[in-house]
């Protein structure tokens, strides 16, 4: 029968291409048994024509592989979550070295050791930090006695003005609210003794935690390129190079990130923090801490530290000061936002806001408040690693030695990209091509006959 010749020239091409280790001839056989026609290609297998669309095939390629992809990064999540303990000083150690790099690299440049410099780095750094602890757990103490009459006097204020003012609310309500509020507290006492017993534990995860982010970042600052070039060495060798570069380019923009969210905090705290002072708002210092520390979140960081600070203005000074204190915050944060975060943010990493506000709501479903502390940082790292390997998929460096994914992508760019790209191509399509030895030479060929490379 038919059929069974087809079969046998297939195998004995096969048997041949195997034998010569050459590609396969084109081949078309009849449409039987469900074989597609078309030309056989080398190491090839006939595939069955089911009736399925090509588009279904492709879609359901797709599918199964997008659902591999997510069952991997639900382990790795579950991972990250039984070992967060672990996992979280040494994302914190992580910041932290990008941020102290500079002057470990600054001190070795001077001829110290590096394990020298390393530690005098960790040093000054825990110095700092304790200092400015220190003074604000003191200006908490000696404004705890008059912070409390401020309060109390507070709450009376608003009571009144909640009573007389535009929402008519009587006494009796809101002594109602206050009785169910005491209830729900004497009714919830065992779930507040559970969670101050928890609160404990937390405590002395803090405590481990916080030598974990020591050791890890002194290791860090001291042998982070060692680090670096030992993973790298753990990859296969055609992805060695790739990845070790596009891994520094990565380490400089998490460095210029964390150096610039440094300074526009700063400039949040001082700018809150003034305000807050001559307005004479209690804890004023610790108020601008903790907008400091708040900003290091971005975009909705320093406006709920700053709420905060409204709402202490508003039961110690009063409604004024705190519309007083809201216009400060707003003022900082236009600041922030038109002025500070184009110098200084926009140089570090290109993100589109809407990116932004979606790694922040992703670190806070994942990790709570440190996933939303390194959500950002992860997706400008990622962001400049994947720029840097789609155009650089050999490991070659930028020609600026500049790392991919710290200038924005806009429209303007885009087209002037597109306007540069055309320039090109009619300056080559104007340039005349070399001259020949014979009409009938390749065009590919030059004058003294050598090919030439791609």
């Amino acid at each position: 029968m038919s059929w069974i010749g087809s079969v046998r020239e297939r195998a004995r091409i096969r048997l041949t291409t195997a034998r010569r280790g050459s590609s396969l001839p084109p081949f078309r056989g009849d449409n039987v048994l469900g074989y597609t026609t078309g030309p056989v290609v080398a190491g090839a297998t006939p595939t069955v024509d089911d009736g399925i669309p090509r588009g279904v095939r492709i879609a359901g390629a797709w599918a199964w592989r997008l659902i591999l992809f997510v069952a991997a990064a639900y382990l790795l999540i579950r991972v990250i979550a039984i070992l967060h303990i672990v996992v979280i000083p040494v994302a914190v150690a992580l910041l932290l070295a990008a941020l102290f790099e500079p002057a470990v690299r600054v001190l070795r440049n001077r001829g110290i050791n590096r394990s020298l410099a390393a530690g005098a780095v960790l040093v000054g750094g825990l110095a700092a930090v304790s200092g400015g602890l220190g003074l604000i757990v003191g200006t908490v103490i000696s404004q705890f006695d008059d912070l409390s009459t401020q309060v109390r006097d507070g709450v009376n204020e608003v009571q009144t003005w909640l009573a007389g003012g535009p929402l008519h609310i009587s006494q009796a309500q809101l002594t109602g609210w206050f009785e169910g509020l005491q209830q729900q507290i004497s009714e919830n006492q065992g779930a507040i003794t559970s969670g101050a017993v928890s609160t404990a534990t937390t405590v002395g995860e803090v405590v481990a935690g916080f030598f974990l982010v020591l050791f890890t970042l002194f290791f860090f600052l001291r042998d982070g390129a060692q680090i670096w070039q030992f993973v790298c060495r753990l990859l296969p060798h055609p992805a060695r190079i790739p990845v070790a570069r596009a891994g520094h380019y990565s380490w400089h923009t998490l460095g210029s990130y964390v150096r610039a969210t440094v300074l526009v905090a700063f400039v949040d705290a001082v700018g809150i923090g003034i305000g807050l002072a001559v307005l004479r708002v209690p804890l004023a210092l610790p108020l601008a801490a903790l907008v400091f520390l708040g900003a290091f979140i971005p975009v909705i960081g320093a406006t709920l530290s700053g709420t905060v600070a409204i709402l202490v203005a508003l039961v110690t000074q009063g409604p004024v000061t705190a519309l007083i204190v809201l216009g400060v915050v707003i003022g900082v944060q236009q600041l922030e936002g038109h002025v500070l975060q184009p110098l200084t943010m926009g140089r570090a990493v290109a993100l589109h806001p809407l990116a932004v506000i979606l790694a922040i709501a992703t670190g806070l479903v994942v990790a709570g408040i440190i996933g939303a502390l390194v959500a950002v940082p992860l997706l400008a790292v990622a962001n400049t690693a994947v720029r840097y390997l789609n155009a650089h998929p050999q490991g070659e460096p930028t020609p600026d030695r500049e790392p991919p994914g710290t200038r924005a992508t806009d429209d303007e760019q885009a087209e002037a990209e597109q306007t540069a790209h055309q320039s090109e191509t009619r300056i080559e399509q104007e340039t005349p091509p070399p001259m020949a030895t014979s009409v009938n030479s390749d065009p590919g060929t030059p004058a003294d006959g050598t090919a030439t490379g791609t």
